[in-house]
């Protein structure tokens, strides 16, 4: 049997993409959170976080020895050197696992969904056959993002700025999910580009 076909399902933060993803998922589409896997290679006894605390020193592990994001994202953000070096640390290794989790056992449908905020800044782009974009404007992601993670705006417009801008991520887009809408809609949009794909990739 053919492998299912990878589409890439992006945004910036606070965008929603989980939202969708999730819509996708109650559809019996098989979905991979390359968030997730980012923090299953770094979890405790791997060799990526024994190499990242070599590097940044004990600061960047909390009391059980698990990363401590937040410290570590505060050093690699303020720091272009330091987040260059842990992206060429991480990525390859991020790629591995997606691939590995894209290929479910007695998977029916003819795609799968890889759900990443940097799909269009990093090489997973390289693994999607097509690109969805989960879209809604910047004042709305950066209410969305404070109101789920206790960082602050200036912090959520740091991570904003760092990622690719919303017109060129939108240009590059073969589908967009337009997600400042109430859930129905952005239900109805979901199921129809599922039934596109299908069609599509069977």
């Amino acid at each position: 049997m053919t492998e299912p076909a990878i589409v890439g399902l992006t945004g910036g933060i606070g965008s929603g993409k989980s939202t969708v993803a999730r819509l996708f998922g109650e559809l019996g589409v098989h979905w991979v959170d390359a968030d997730d896997v980012a923090r299953e290679v770094v979890e405790p006894g791997t060799p990526a976080l024994e190499r990242i605390a070599e590097h940044f020193g004990a600061s960047i592990l909390d009391d059980d020895g698990a990363l401590d994001r937040a410290a570590l994202r505060s050093i690699v953000f303020e720091n272009p050197g330091e987040r260059e070096w842990l992206e060429k640390l991480l990525h390859p290794v991020i790629r591995s696992e997606l691939t590995r989790q894209l290929k479910p056992e007695g998977y029916a449908l003819p795609y799968v969904l890889l759900v990443s905020p940097l799909l269009l800044e990093t090489d997973q782009q390289q693994l999607a056959e097509r690109v969805v974009v989960v879209d809604v404007p910047v004042e709305v992601q950066i209410e969305r993002a404070m109101g789920r993670d206790a960082n602050s705006r200036e912090q959520i417009e740091r991570i904003i700025a760092a990622q690719m801008p919303r017109e060129e991520r939108l240009s590059r887009a073969d589908d967009i999910i337009d997600n400042d809408r109430p859930i129905g809609e952005i239900s109805h949009q979901v199921q129809s580009l599922h039934e596109r794909f299908v069609a599509l990739y069977s």
